[in-house]
Protein backbone atom coordinates (compact mmCIF):
# COMPACT_ATOMS: atom_id res chain seq x y z
CA UNK A 1 0.00 0.00 0.00
CA UNK A 2 1.13 3.17 -0.77
CA UNK A 3 2.04 5.71 2.15
CA UNK A 4 0.69 9.06 2.20
CA UNK A 5 3.82 11.11 3.83
CA UNK A 6 2.28 13.75 4.71
CA UNK A 7 0.66 12.09 7.51
CA UNK A 8 2.83 10.38 10.51
CA UNK A 9 3.27 6.39 10.07
CA UNK A 10 1.04 5.51 12.93
CA UNK A 11 -1.33 7.90 12.98
CA UNK A 12 -2.36 7.14 9.67
CA UNK A 13 -2.32 3.93 10.12
CA UNK A 14 -4.50 3.79 13.24
CA UNK A 15 -7.35 6.33 11.55
CA UNK A 16 -7.37 4.23 8.36
CA UNK A 17 -8.39 1.06 10.21
CA UNK A 18 -10.88 2.73 12.37
CA UNK A 19 -12.35 4.72 9.11
CA UNK A 20 -12.87 1.41 7.60
CA UNK A 21 -14.03 -0.62 10.40
CA UNK A 22 -16.64 1.78 11.69
CA UNK A 23 -17.73 3.37 8.87
CA UNK A 24 -16.71 6.98 9.37
CA UNK A 25 -19.49 7.13 12.03
CA UNK A 26 -18.94 8.70 15.96
CA UNK A 27 -15.83 9.71 16.88
CA UNK A 28 -13.59 8.48 13.87
CA UNK A 29 -16.21 10.77 11.99
CA UNK A 30 -14.21 13.72 13.58
CA UNK A 31 -11.07 12.04 13.42
CA UNK A 32 -11.16 11.83 10.26
CA UNK A 33 -12.35 15.42 9.19
CA UNK A 34 -9.24 16.61 10.07
CA UNK A 35 -7.48 14.26 7.25
CA UNK A 36 -6.66 15.91 3.85
CA UNK A 37 -9.94 14.71 1.91
CA UNK A 38 -7.64 12.54 -0.40
CA UNK A 39 -7.22 10.35 3.23
CA UNK A 40 -10.46 10.42 3.68
CA UNK A 41 -11.25 9.23 -0.19
CA UNK A 42 -9.09 6.04 0.33
CA UNK A 43 -10.50 5.20 3.70
CA UNK A 44 -13.91 5.08 2.55
CA UNK A 45 -13.20 3.12 -0.64
CA UNK A 46 -11.12 0.91 1.22
CA UNK A 47 -14.10 0.33 3.48
CA UNK A 48 -16.17 -0.39 0.73
CA UNK A 49 -14.30 -2.79 -1.03
CA UNK A 50 -15.23 -5.06 2.16
CA UNK A 51 -12.22 -7.55 2.06
CA UNK A 52 -12.07 -7.70 -1.80
CA UNK A 53 -8.45 -8.10 -2.73
CA UNK A 54 -6.84 -4.36 -3.90
CA UNK A 55 -3.72 -4.15 -6.45
CA UNK A 56 -1.26 -2.69 -4.89
CA UNK A 57 0.29 0.69 -5.59
CA UNK A 58 1.42 1.30 -9.04
CA UNK A 59 5.14 1.39 -10.39
CA UNK A 60 6.71 4.79 -11.30
CA UNK A 61 6.40 3.56 -14.94
CA UNK A 62 3.01 2.78 -14.59
CA UNK A 63 2.16 6.42 -12.38
CA UNK A 64 4.37 8.61 -14.02
CA UNK A 65 2.74 8.16 -17.89
CA UNK A 66 -1.11 8.05 -16.25
CA UNK A 67 -0.38 11.30 -14.18
CA UNK A 68 1.33 12.97 -17.00
CA UNK A 69 -1.45 12.21 -19.54
CA UNK A 70 -4.24 13.52 -16.79
CA UNK A 71 -2.38 16.45 -15.84
CA UNK A 72 -0.59 17.69 -19.28
CA UNK A 73 -1.94 16.07 -22.12
CA UNK A 74 1.12 13.83 -23.13
CA UNK A 75 2.84 10.88 -22.11
CA UNK A 76 6.61 12.33 -20.84
CA UNK A 77 9.51 12.47 -22.63
CA UNK A 78 11.98 9.83 -22.46
CA UNK A 79 14.30 12.16 -19.95
CA UNK A 80 11.87 13.62 -17.80
CA UNK A 81 11.31 9.14 -17.03
CA UNK A 82 14.47 8.61 -16.52
CA UNK A 83 14.76 11.80 -13.93
CA UNK A 84 11.64 9.99 -12.16
CA UNK A 85 12.78 6.38 -11.90
CA UNK A 86 16.29 7.60 -10.69
CA UNK A 87 14.73 9.99 -7.65
CA UNK A 88 14.72 8.07 -4.75
CA UNK A 89 12.99 10.42 -2.39
CA UNK A 90 9.87 8.93 -0.80
CA UNK A 91 7.55 11.96 -1.59
CA UNK A 92 8.86 12.31 -5.09
CA UNK A 93 4.79 11.70 -6.47
CA UNK A 94 3.22 14.15 -4.49
CA UNK A 95 5.77 16.54 -5.55
CA UNK A 96 5.03 15.63 -8.67
CA UNK A 97 1.37 16.04 -8.78
CA UNK A 98 1.55 19.63 -7.21
CA UNK A 99 4.63 20.52 -9.95
CA UNK A 100 1.60 19.65 -12.76
CA UNK A 101 -0.62 21.19 -10.80
CA UNK A 102 0.97 24.75 -10.98
CA UNK A 103 2.21 24.24 -14.74
CA UNK A 104 0.52 25.57 -17.28
CA UNK A 105 0.17 22.63 -19.20
CA UNK A 106 -2.83 21.62 -16.79
CA UNK A 107 -4.89 24.65 -17.58
CA UNK A 108 -4.44 23.59 -21.38
CA UNK A 109 -5.60 19.82 -20.03
CA UNK A 110 -8.78 21.08 -18.61
CA UNK A 111 -9.58 23.65 -21.21
CA UNK A 112 -9.64 20.25 -23.41
CA UNK A 113 -11.68 17.97 -20.90
CA UNK A 114 -14.22 20.55 -20.56
CA UNK A 115 -14.93 21.48 -24.55
CA UNK A 116 -14.52 17.96 -25.00
CA UNK A 117 -17.30 17.37 -21.95
CA UNK A 118 -19.10 20.32 -22.78
CA UNK A 119 -19.44 20.27 -26.72
CA UNK A 120 -19.21 16.25 -27.25
CA UNK A 121 -17.33 17.01 -30.52
CA UNK A 122 -20.11 19.13 -32.37
CA UNK A 123 -17.18 21.46 -33.63
CA UNK A 124 -14.36 23.75 -32.65
CA UNK A 125 -14.31 27.50 -32.26
CA UNK A 126 -10.97 29.20 -31.40
CA UNK A 127 -12.48 32.03 -29.24
CA UNK A 128 -14.46 28.99 -27.33
CA UNK A 129 -11.19 27.68 -26.80
CA UNK A 130 -9.36 30.53 -25.70
CA UNK A 131 -12.48 31.62 -23.06
CA UNK A 132 -11.93 27.95 -21.92
CA UNK A 133 -8.59 28.23 -21.69
CA UNK A 134 -8.11 32.05 -20.13
CA UNK A 135 -10.45 30.63 -17.33
CA UNK A 136 -8.57 27.87 -16.19
CA UNK A 137 -5.45 29.94 -16.25
CA UNK A 138 -6.97 31.74 -13.77
CA UNK A 139 -8.53 28.94 -12.16
CA UNK A 140 -12.09 30.39 -12.34
CA UNK A 141 -14.26 28.28 -10.26
CA UNK A 142 -16.86 26.16 -11.94
CA UNK A 143 -19.49 27.95 -10.54
CA UNK A 144 -18.61 30.95 -12.09
CA UNK A 145 -17.63 29.14 -15.26
CA UNK A 146 -21.16 27.57 -15.32
CA UNK A 147 -23.13 30.89 -14.89
CA UNK A 148 -21.34 32.64 -17.67
CA UNK A 149 -22.24 29.14 -19.96
CA UNK A 150 -25.73 29.47 -19.15
CA UNK A 151 -25.99 33.36 -19.54
CA UNK A 152 -23.70 34.71 -21.94
CA UNK A 153 -22.80 38.40 -21.70
CA UNK A 154 -22.22 39.84 -24.98
CA UNK A 155 -21.39 42.85 -24.09
CA UNK A 156 -18.47 41.46 -22.36
CA UNK A 157 -15.79 40.48 -24.64
CA UNK A 158 -13.56 38.18 -21.95
CA UNK A 159 -16.42 35.86 -21.52
CA UNK A 160 -18.94 36.20 -24.54
CA UNK A 161 -17.45 33.57 -26.24
CA UNK A 162 -19.39 31.30 -23.77
CA UNK A 163 -22.09 31.21 -25.93
CA UNK A 164 -20.91 29.00 -28.30
CA UNK A 165 -22.32 26.37 -26.16
CA UNK A 166 -25.58 27.81 -27.26
CA UNK A 167 -25.12 28.79 -30.42
CA UNK A 168 -23.78 25.32 -31.74
CA UNK A 169 -26.75 23.51 -30.41
CA UNK A 170 -29.31 26.08 -32.18
CA UNK A 171 -28.10 26.12 -35.46
CA UNK A 172 -30.55 24.03 -37.26
CA UNK A 173 -29.59 21.04 -39.74
CA UNK A 174 -31.27 21.22 -43.41
CA UNK A 175 -34.99 21.87 -42.96
CA UNK A 176 -35.37 20.31 -39.33
CA UNK A 177 -36.58 22.65 -36.52
CA UNK A 178 -34.21 24.07 -34.00
CA UNK A 179 -33.61 21.55 -31.50
CA UNK A 180 -34.84 23.18 -27.64
CA UNK A 181 -35.48 20.01 -26.17
CA UNK A 182 -32.10 18.64 -27.74
CA UNK A 183 -30.79 21.62 -25.89
CA UNK A 184 -32.60 21.34 -22.69
CA UNK A 185 -31.54 17.40 -22.10
CA UNK A 186 -28.03 18.57 -22.51
CA UNK A 187 -28.20 21.47 -19.69
CA UNK A 188 -29.58 18.89 -17.76
CA UNK A 189 -26.99 16.09 -18.58
CA UNK A 190 -23.76 18.34 -17.90
CA UNK A 191 -24.85 20.63 -15.42
CA UNK A 192 -27.25 18.82 -12.86
CA UNK A 193 -26.45 14.92 -13.61
CA UNK A 194 -29.79 14.19 -15.28
CA UNK A 195 -31.03 13.04 -18.78
CA UNK A 196 -34.38 14.35 -19.09
CA UNK A 197 -34.64 13.08 -22.71
CA UNK A 198 -37.73 10.87 -22.04
CA UNK A 199 -40.03 13.05 -19.81
CA UNK A 200 -40.56 15.58 -22.69
CA UNK A 201 -43.86 13.92 -23.51
CA UNK A 202 -44.98 12.21 -19.97
CA UNK A 203 -43.21 11.20 -16.88
CA UNK A 204 -40.39 9.26 -17.02
CA UNK A 205 -41.35 5.63 -18.08
CA UNK A 206 -38.17 3.80 -16.52
CA UNK A 207 -37.15 6.25 -13.60
CA UNK A 208 -39.54 7.39 -11.24
CA UNK A 209 -37.73 11.08 -10.15
CA UNK A 210 -37.61 12.33 -13.50
CA UNK A 211 -41.34 14.14 -14.07
CA UNK A 212 -42.46 15.68 -17.45
CA UNK A 213 -43.05 19.04 -15.55
CA UNK A 214 -38.99 19.03 -15.15
CA UNK A 215 -38.28 18.41 -18.61
CA UNK A 216 -41.02 21.48 -19.53
CA UNK A 217 -39.91 23.75 -16.28
CA UNK A 218 -36.00 23.54 -17.78
CA UNK A 219 -37.38 24.05 -20.94
CA UNK A 220 -39.50 27.17 -20.09
CA UNK A 221 -36.06 29.09 -19.94
CA UNK A 222 -35.10 28.15 -23.45
CA UNK A 223 -38.32 28.28 -25.30
CA UNK A 224 -37.31 32.40 -26.20
CA UNK A 225 -33.72 31.89 -27.30
CA UNK A 226 -32.41 32.14 -30.44
CA UNK A 227 -29.08 33.08 -32.45
CA UNK A 228 -27.96 36.09 -32.53
CA UNK A 229 -26.79 37.18 -35.92
CA UNK A 230 -23.29 38.90 -35.29
CA UNK A 231 -19.55 38.51 -36.11
CA UNK A 232 -19.30 36.43 -32.84
CA UNK A 233 -21.19 34.07 -30.87
CA UNK A 234 -24.20 35.80 -29.18
CA UNK A 235 -27.47 34.76 -27.80
CA UNK A 236 -30.61 36.27 -28.40
CA UNK A 237 -33.79 36.57 -25.80
CA UNK A 238 -36.99 37.17 -26.62
CA UNK A 239 -39.75 38.50 -23.91
CA UNK A 240 -41.30 35.45 -21.61
CA UNK A 241 -44.62 36.90 -20.97
CA UNK A 242 -46.44 33.67 -19.86
CA UNK A 243 -46.26 30.27 -18.41
CA UNK A 244 -45.47 26.69 -20.79
CA UNK A 245 -48.44 25.13 -21.39
CA UNK A 246 -48.55 21.13 -21.84
CA UNK A 247 -49.75 17.56 -21.18
CA UNK A 248 -48.71 14.49 -21.02
CA UNK A 249 -49.68 12.07 -24.17
CA UNK A 250 -51.09 9.61 -22.04
CA UNK A 251 -54.03 11.31 -19.92
CA UNK A 252 -53.89 15.18 -22.42
CA UNK A 253 -54.68 16.33 -18.83
CA UNK A 254 -53.64 20.31 -19.31
CA UNK A 255 -50.53 21.91 -17.06
CA UNK A 256 -48.16 24.80 -17.18
CA UNK A 257 -45.16 25.62 -15.14
CA UNK A 258 -42.49 28.82 -15.71
CA UNK A 259 -38.95 28.25 -15.55
CA UNK A 260 -37.91 25.87 -12.84
CA UNK A 261 -34.55 24.16 -12.38
CA UNK A 262 -35.69 20.60 -11.78
CA UNK A 263 -33.14 19.72 -9.15
CA UNK A 264 -34.72 22.08 -7.28
CA UNK A 265 -38.33 22.34 -5.10
CA UNK A 266 -41.51 23.05 -7.51
CA UNK A 267 -41.92 26.26 -4.83
CA UNK A 268 -38.65 27.44 -6.77
CA UNK A 269 -40.58 27.92 -10.27
CA UNK A 270 -39.54 31.38 -11.06
CA UNK A 271 -42.59 33.87 -11.30
CA UNK A 272 -43.30 35.38 -14.87
CA UNK A 273 -43.27 39.35 -14.30
CA UNK A 274 -45.40 41.60 -16.46
CA UNK A 275 -44.18 45.01 -18.09
CA UNK A 276 -45.97 47.38 -19.64
CA UNK A 277 -45.68 47.09 -23.69
CA UNK A 278 -41.94 48.25 -24.65
CA UNK A 279 -40.60 48.43 -21.26
CA UNK A 280 -39.51 44.48 -21.79
CA UNK A 281 -36.24 45.43 -22.51
CA UNK A 282 -33.58 47.23 -20.49
CA UNK A 283 -31.32 48.14 -23.54
CA UNK A 284 -32.75 47.74 -26.85
CA UNK A 285 -30.63 45.63 -29.36
CA UNK A 286 -27.79 47.61 -31.19
CA UNK A 287 -27.48 47.65 -35.07
CA UNK A 288 -23.79 49.79 -34.62
CA UNK A 289 -22.09 47.20 -32.47
CA UNK A 290 -24.29 44.21 -33.35
CA UNK A 291 -25.09 43.49 -29.87
CA UNK A 292 -28.21 42.12 -28.84
CA UNK A 293 -30.98 44.14 -26.59
CA UNK A 294 -30.76 43.56 -22.77
CA UNK A 295 -34.40 41.85 -21.05
CA UNK A 296 -35.70 43.65 -18.06
CA UNK A 297 -36.14 40.03 -16.97
CA UNK A 298 -33.95 36.99 -18.58
CA UNK A 299 -35.23 33.87 -18.27
CA UNK A 300 -30.96 32.54 -18.75
CA UNK A 301 -29.70 35.20 -15.89
CA UNK A 302 -32.18 33.27 -13.86
CA UNK A 303 -31.01 30.15 -14.60
CA UNK A 304 -27.63 31.21 -13.97
CA UNK A 305 -28.26 32.38 -10.86
CA UNK A 306 -30.61 29.56 -9.76
CA UNK A 307 -29.03 26.33 -11.27
CA UNK A 308 -24.76 26.18 -10.45
CA UNK A 309 -25.32 27.49 -6.52
CA UNK A 310 -24.38 25.09 -3.06
CA UNK A 311 -28.60 25.27 -2.36
CA UNK A 312 -28.91 23.02 -5.74
CA UNK A 313 -26.62 20.15 -4.56
CA UNK A 314 -27.05 18.16 -7.71
CA UNK A 315 -24.59 20.73 -9.73
CA UNK A 316 -22.17 19.83 -7.35
CA UNK A 317 -22.68 16.18 -7.00
CA UNK A 318 -22.82 16.21 -11.18
CA UNK A 319 -19.61 17.56 -11.34
CA UNK A 320 -17.75 16.05 -8.81
CA UNK A 321 -18.96 12.55 -10.41
CA UNK A 322 -17.40 13.67 -13.87
CA UNK A 323 -13.84 14.78 -12.16
CA UNK A 324 -14.25 11.39 -10.35
CA UNK A 325 -14.74 9.98 -13.59
CA UNK A 326 -12.27 11.65 -15.57
CA UNK A 327 -9.47 10.65 -13.08
CA UNK A 328 -10.48 7.19 -12.17
CA UNK A 329 -12.10 6.07 -15.24
CA UNK A 330 -16.09 5.34 -13.62
CA UNK A 331 -18.41 7.50 -11.94
CA UNK A 332 -19.74 7.08 -8.44
CA UNK A 333 -22.84 6.98 -10.41
CA UNK A 334 -22.66 5.55 -13.36
CA UNK A 335 -23.93 6.42 -16.74
CA UNK A 336 -22.80 9.78 -16.04
CA UNK A 337 -25.90 11.61 -16.64
CA UNK A 338 -28.57 9.44 -14.90
CA UNK A 339 -28.43 10.68 -11.04
CA UNK A 340 -31.49 9.15 -9.74
CA UNK A 341 -32.52 7.03 -6.50
CA UNK A 342 -32.79 4.12 -8.92
CA UNK A 343 -29.15 4.18 -10.00
CA UNK A 344 -27.47 5.33 -6.65
CA UNK A 345 -23.70 5.86 -6.32
CA UNK A 346 -21.57 3.16 -5.96
CA UNK A 347 -20.15 4.46 -2.85
CA UNK A 348 -23.04 7.14 -1.81
CA UNK A 349 -20.87 8.66 1.80
CA UNK A 350 -17.97 9.79 -1.17
CA UNK A 351 -20.01 11.06 -3.54
CA UNK A 352 -21.34 13.22 -0.88
CA UNK A 353 -18.09 14.18 0.72
CA UNK A 354 -16.59 15.23 -3.00
CA UNK A 355 -19.23 17.41 -3.07
CA UNK A 356 -19.83 19.01 -0.09
CA UNK A 357 -15.68 19.68 -0.38
CA UNK A 358 -15.64 20.54 -4.16
CA UNK A 359 -18.60 23.51 -3.13
CA UNK A 360 -16.56 24.11 0.38
CA UNK A 361 -13.26 24.60 -1.43
CA UNK A 362 -15.25 27.45 -4.20
CA UNK A 363 -15.97 25.02 -6.81
CA UNK A 364 -11.91 24.52 -7.48
CA UNK A 365 -11.59 22.30 -10.49
CA UNK A 366 -7.53 22.33 -10.55
CA UNK A 367 -7.86 21.45 -6.43
CA UNK A 368 -9.85 18.67 -6.88
CA UNK A 369 -8.13 16.75 -9.48
CA UNK A 370 -5.10 17.30 -7.46
CA UNK A 371 -6.62 16.08 -4.37
CA UNK A 372 -7.70 12.97 -6.35
CA UNK A 373 -4.75 12.33 -7.66
CA UNK A 374 -3.22 12.21 -4.42
CA UNK A 375 -5.06 9.37 -3.64
CA UNK A 376 -3.92 5.32 -3.07
CA UNK A 377 -7.04 4.88 -5.18
CA UNK A 378 -5.31 6.94 -8.34
CA UNK A 379 -2.09 5.50 -7.94
CA UNK A 380 -3.23 1.60 -7.72
CA UNK A 381 -1.76 -0.51 -10.05
CA UNK A 382 -3.83 -1.68 -12.95
CA UNK A 383 -3.02 -5.21 -12.05
CA UNK A 384 -5.09 -6.97 -9.10
CA UNK A 385 -3.38 -10.32 -7.58
CA UNK A 386 -3.47 -13.58 -9.33
CA UNK A 387 -7.15 -15.24 -9.38
CA UNK A 388 -9.08 -11.97 -8.34
CA UNK A 389 -11.74 -10.51 -10.48
CA UNK A 390 -11.93 -6.98 -10.47
CA UNK A 391 -15.36 -5.29 -9.45
CA UNK A 392 -14.99 -1.95 -11.51
CA UNK A 393 -17.68 0.57 -9.30
CA UNK A 394 -15.34 -1.15 -6.10
CA UNK A 395 -12.10 0.68 -7.71
CA UNK A 396 -9.74 -1.59 -6.01
CA UNK A 397 -7.57 -1.82 -9.15
CA UNK A 398 -6.82 1.02 -11.85
CA UNK A 399 -9.62 1.04 -15.18
CA UNK A 400 -8.90 1.67 -18.58
CA UNK A 401 -9.64 5.11 -19.82
CA UNK A 402 -9.63 6.20 -23.13
CA UNK A 403 -7.36 8.95 -24.78
CA UNK A 404 -8.56 12.10 -26.63
CA UNK A 405 -7.40 12.20 -29.80
CA UNK A 406 -5.42 15.43 -28.41
CA UNK A 407 -3.86 13.09 -26.00
CA UNK A 408 -3.02 10.93 -28.82
CA UNK A 409 -1.17 13.50 -31.24
CA UNK A 410 0.24 14.90 -28.41
CA UNK A 411 1.84 11.23 -26.75
CA UNK A 412 3.18 10.53 -30.36
CA UNK A 413 4.67 13.94 -31.37
CA UNK A 414 6.44 13.12 -27.73
CA UNK A 415 7.30 9.89 -28.21
CA UNK A 416 8.75 10.29 -31.92
CA UNK A 417 10.80 13.29 -30.31
CA UNK A 418 8.79 15.45 -33.05
CA UNK A 419 6.69 17.80 -30.71
CA UNK A 420 8.73 20.73 -31.68
CA UNK A 421 9.67 20.16 -35.10
CA UNK A 422 5.57 19.74 -35.84
CA UNK A 423 5.29 23.03 -34.38
CA UNK A 424 7.80 24.90 -36.12
CA UNK A 425 6.66 26.27 -39.37
CA UNK A 426 10.30 25.79 -40.80
CA UNK A 427 10.08 21.83 -41.74
CA UNK A 428 11.41 21.60 -44.98
CA UNK A 429 13.99 18.94 -46.16
CA UNK A 430 13.45 15.44 -48.74
CA UNK A 431 11.25 14.01 -45.74
CA UNK A 432 9.35 16.98 -45.04
CA UNK A 433 6.85 16.74 -41.41
CA UNK A 434 2.90 17.22 -41.69
CA UNK A 435 2.23 20.74 -40.23
CA UNK A 436 0.50 20.37 -36.68
CA UNK A 437 -2.93 21.31 -37.85
CA UNK A 438 -3.05 18.70 -41.16
CA UNK A 439 -2.14 16.13 -38.42
CA UNK A 440 -5.05 17.58 -35.88
CA UNK A 441 -7.26 17.25 -38.31
CA UNK A 442 -6.44 13.74 -39.57
CA UNK A 443 -6.24 12.43 -35.57
CA UNK A 444 -9.91 14.03 -35.27
CA UNK A 445 -11.03 12.06 -38.05
CA UNK A 446 -9.77 9.26 -37.14
CA UNK A 447 -10.26 8.68 -33.39
CA UNK A 448 -13.08 11.47 -31.80
CA UNK A 449 -15.92 9.80 -30.77
CA UNK A 450 -19.23 10.46 -33.13
CA UNK A 451 -20.43 14.34 -32.96
CA UNK A 452 -22.81 14.40 -30.07
CA UNK A 453 -21.89 11.57 -28.38
CA UNK A 454 -19.71 11.81 -25.01
CA UNK A 455 -16.47 10.13 -25.15
CA UNK A 456 -16.70 7.61 -22.07
CA UNK A 457 -15.46 4.62 -23.50
CA UNK A 458 -12.20 3.07 -24.69
CA UNK A 459 -12.88 1.93 -28.49
CA UNK A 460 -10.34 1.41 -31.09
CA UNK A 461 -12.49 1.45 -34.41
CA UNK A 462 -11.52 0.51 -38.11
CA UNK A 463 -11.01 3.61 -38.64
CA UNK A 464 -8.36 4.28 -36.52
CA UNK A 465 -6.02 1.12 -37.77
CA UNK A 466 -6.79 1.94 -41.18
CA UNK A 467 -5.58 5.45 -40.13
CA UNK A 468 -2.43 4.33 -38.41
CA UNK A 469 -1.68 1.59 -41.15
CA UNK A 470 -2.02 4.05 -44.66
CA UNK A 471 -2.01 7.61 -43.58
CA UNK A 472 0.85 9.50 -45.26
CA UNK A 473 1.41 11.81 -42.51
CA UNK A 474 0.95 9.42 -39.45
CA UNK A 475 3.74 7.57 -41.35
CA UNK A 476 5.46 10.38 -42.29
CA UNK A 477 6.43 10.61 -38.56
CA UNK A 478 8.39 7.17 -38.89
CA UNK A 479 10.85 8.48 -41.03
CA UNK A 480 14.65 9.12 -39.84
CA UNK A 481 15.33 13.11 -39.27
CA UNK A 482 18.33 14.60 -37.22
CA UNK A 483 17.17 14.39 -33.46
CA UNK A 484 13.80 12.08 -33.63
CA UNK A 485 13.52 8.70 -32.14
CA UNK A 486 13.90 6.70 -35.19
CA UNK A 487 17.41 7.93 -36.19
CA UNK A 488 18.39 7.97 -32.34
CA UNK A 489 17.38 4.27 -32.73
CA UNK A 490 19.07 3.93 -36.02
CA UNK A 491 22.17 5.64 -34.82
CA UNK A 492 22.61 2.88 -31.68
CA UNK A 493 24.19 -0.14 -32.55
CA UNK A 494 23.77 -2.45 -29.16
CA UNK A 495 20.16 -4.13 -29.56
CA UNK A 496 19.59 -4.23 -25.18
CA UNK A 497 20.01 0.23 -25.66
CA UNK A 498 17.92 0.03 -28.64
CA UNK A 499 14.91 -1.58 -27.03
CA UNK A 500 16.10 0.38 -23.69
CA UNK A 501 15.28 3.73 -25.52
CA UNK A 502 12.30 2.72 -28.04
CA UNK A 503 10.36 1.26 -24.98
CA UNK A 504 10.88 4.70 -22.24
CA UNK A 505 10.42 6.96 -25.27
CA UNK A 506 7.22 5.01 -26.32
CA UNK A 507 5.73 3.27 -22.91
CA UNK A 508 7.77 5.02 -20.59
CA UNK A 509 8.63 1.74 -18.82
CA UNK A 510 11.86 0.27 -19.49
CA UNK A 511 11.50 -3.43 -21.47
CA UNK A 512 11.06 -6.47 -19.82
CA UNK A 513 14.10 -8.84 -20.14
CA UNK A 514 11.87 -10.83 -22.50
CA UNK A 515 10.68 -7.99 -24.54
CA UNK A 516 14.60 -6.93 -24.89
CA UNK A 517 15.38 -10.60 -26.68
CA UNK A 518 12.63 -10.05 -29.14
CA UNK A 519 13.87 -7.26 -30.35
CA UNK A 520 17.28 -8.60 -30.65
CA UNK A 521 15.51 -11.52 -32.70
CA UNK A 522 13.20 -9.48 -34.64
CA UNK A 523 16.11 -6.59 -35.90
CA UNK A 524 18.39 -9.98 -36.70
CA UNK A 525 15.03 -11.45 -38.51
CA UNK A 526 15.89 -8.74 -40.75
CA UNK A 527 19.15 -8.94 -41.56
CA UNK A 528 20.59 -6.00 -43.66
CA UNK A 529 17.11 -4.01 -43.48
CA UNK A 530 17.79 -3.00 -40.31
CA UNK A 531 16.25 0.57 -40.78
CA UNK A 532 13.13 -0.99 -42.09
CA UNK A 533 12.93 -3.38 -39.09
CA UNK A 534 13.67 -0.74 -36.60
CA UNK A 535 11.05 1.30 -38.01
CA UNK A 536 8.21 -1.26 -37.98
CA UNK A 537 9.29 -2.12 -34.20
CA UNK A 538 8.32 1.78 -33.21
CA UNK A 539 4.97 1.84 -35.45
CA UNK A 540 4.37 -1.40 -33.40
CA UNK A 541 4.71 0.19 -30.11
CA UNK A 542 2.73 3.69 -30.95
CA UNK A 543 -0.18 1.63 -32.30
CA UNK A 544 -0.07 -1.54 -29.30
CA UNK A 545 -2.76 -1.10 -26.64
CA UNK A 546 -1.16 -0.21 -24.03
CA UNK A 547 0.21 3.10 -25.57
CA UNK A 548 -3.58 3.80 -26.77
CA UNK A 549 -5.23 3.80 -23.39
CA UNK A 550 -4.31 5.25 -20.04
CA UNK A 551 -3.82 2.14 -17.55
Amino acid sequence: MLTLRSQSGSRQACVVVLLACTSFIGATQAIGAQLPLHARIDALIEAGAKGQPMATAAEDAEFLRRVYLDFTGSIPSADVAEKFFADQNGDKRSKLIHELASGDSFSQRLADLFHIMLMERRGDSASWQQYLLASFKANKPWNQLAQEILSPDARNEQTRASAFFYTRRLEKVGEQETDYPGLTRDVGRLFLGIDLQCAQCHNHLTVDDYKQADFQGLFAFYQNIAIHSSEFPAIAEKPTVKKIEFASVFNKKPKETGPRVPTLPEEREIAIPVFEKGKEFMMPADTKTKLPGVLAFSPLEQLSKQLPTAENGAFARNMANRLWFLMMGRGLVDPLDLHHSGNPPSHPQLLELLAKEFAAHGYDVKWMIRELALTKTYQRSSILPSGSEPKVDRFTVALERRLSYEQLLQSMLTASGQLDMVMTKDRAGDKPLPAYEDLRKKFAASFAAETKEAEVHVDHTLKAALFVRNDVAFLALLQPRAGNLIQKLLDEKDDAKLAHQLYLSVLTRKPLPEETAAVAAFLKSYGEQRATATRDLAWALLTSSEFMVNH
